[in-house]
């Protein structure tokens, strides 16, 4: 079979198709016939600095969908021919992968496979953020970061049909502004100046939740952002800035609280949370709440296209990449 694997760290050229064995499942596993892979950050990470790589060579890619091909011992629930949606630690860039069957979830009524391998990442994450973690009431304002990326768009749909009272955004461009506004955020701010911005828009208060998946000086002045009893959830350092702190100065003033978040992690430690999160947030896919677009299709061959693309900052939702039927 194939697959795109690097054997150093480096920029998207280190990616090479490669021909490799099929795995078959083992116990507790699902084999799934790869139809797509969807693209994320952590991806580029793992390819330029080593993020969660336990050894090279490493096929990257955390979220696929597809049909399964076999069952491992002591599966039970899923049929081969399947189409299911897969969360991975890795290897999703292949035509075929080996997924713990906790992870493994059937698609959605009306959810085609393109669709698909959109779901596993951006809407637990989301669904995470703002419920389990940030904890949102109806009424409450929300302020997200990256708000024209995969889980952005997500994050502003749920938001406002949580009933958000505002939804507010920060992008880095006025075409990503353009496209936040067309998911779910009411008003959508350009660069640092967001403090400022979020001030004027909320008469003074601030905000009651920020998520914040670019970390350093963006943390902090996400923190600046928060209104009384205001709570923010990081959840990845984008900004690649040295790890942050948050001390007794800058939470005490306004009652404020700070929270993280890993699905990657949650996967690892907690699957059948994870699963338990996942199952929620797909509803709402099929209640009609979240459109989960793909702005950008590659085929296997072109994964360093994609990774280029995403690299440069100027993509829009969810980029994948096409590998089966």
């Amino acid at each position: 079979m194939r697959a795109i694997e690097f054997k150093e760290y480096g920029g998207p050229e280190v990616l090479t198709l490669v021909e490799t064995v099929t795995p078959d499942p083992g116990p507790g596993q699902v084999t799934i016939d790869v139809a797509y892979a969807g693209v994320n950050f952590a991806d580029l990470k793992a390819r330029s600095v080593g993020y969660r790589v336990p050894g090279l060579p490493f096929v990257p890619g955390l979220e696929v969908s597809g049909r399964v091909r076999a069952l491992g011992e002591g599966v039970e629930g899923l049929s081969p021919g399947q189409e299911v949606a897969a969360f991975l630690d890795g290897g999703g860039y292949a035509d075929v992968v080996a997924a713990p069957a906790d992870t493994v979830f059937p698609l959605p009524a009306g959810v085609d496979l393109r669709t698909g391998a959109t779901l596993p990442t951006v809407l637990p994450t989301a669904h995470a953020l703002l419920h389990e973690v940030g904890r949102l009431r109806a009424g409450e304002s929300v302020l997200v970061q990256g708000a024209a990326g995969g889980v952005g768009t997500v994050a502003g749909q749920l938001a406002a049909a949580a009933g958000a009272g505002a939804v507010y955004g920060v992008v880095s461009s006025a075409a990503k502004a353009a496209y936040a506004l067309d998911h779910g955020y009411d008003e959508v701010f350009l660069g640092d100046t967001f403090p400022d911005e979020v001030r004027r828009a909320t008469g003074g208060r601030g905000v009651d939740l920020v998520l914040d998946p670019v970390g350093g000086d963006t943390l902090r002045r996400g923190v600046d952002a928060l209104a009384v009893f205001g709570r923010l959830v990081s959840f990845g350092n984008a900004s690649g800035a040295q790890p942050w702190s948050v001390g007794q100065g800058e939470l005490y003033p306004g009652s404020r609280s700070v929270a993280g978040f890993s699905i990657l992690e949650l996967a690892a430690k907690d699957p059948a949370t994870l699963r338990t999160v996942a199952e929620r947030a797909f509803r709402a896919v099929t209640d009609g709440h979240v459109d989960l677009p793909v702005t950008a299709e590659f085929t296997l061959a072109e994964s360093a296209d994609a990774h280029l693309l995403m690299e440069g900052r100027t993509s829009t939702g969810k980029l994948v990449l096409r590998i089966g039927g």
